[in-house]
């Protein structure tokens, strides 16, 4: 199993990554930004976790979770943004931050 983990704080890219794998067997891939992103999807994903704001500069996710959409891999939002989300994302699992790890374990079976 493949996870993305799509976070510009590296701390908390590893805080999240102990917490999946706390709970399940799983190959973390870390990504900062879109293009970081992008590289990991061509490895093929089974389940991503997303930032909405990336960097200062104010790059988002979004282009990312519209492609998970398409490509049919489930994902959730981890951000202190959510408010930014468009409508369409309305559906998607997200957890604001900050998040407690019980929140991030009771996604973690979306990815198993």
């Amino acid at each position: 199993m493949k996870i993305l983990i799509l976070e510009d704080e590296p701390i908390i890219a590893i805080d999240l990554e102990g917490i999946v794998l706390g709970k399940i067997d799983a190959e973390i891939l870390h990504a900062a930004t879109v293009a970081g992103a992008l590289d990991c999807l061509s490895e093929g994903l089974d389940f991503a976790m997303l930032d909405v704001v990336l960097g200062p500069c104010g790059e988002t996710s979004l282009p990312i979770a519209q492609l998970l959409l398409s490509n049919n891999v489930p994902f959730c939002f981890i951000s202190s943004s959510l408010d930014q989300l468009p409508a369409q994302l309305a559906a998607v699992p997200r957890i604001s931050k900050p998040f407690r790890p019980q929140e991030v374990e009771d996604l973690v079976p979306m990815a198993a």
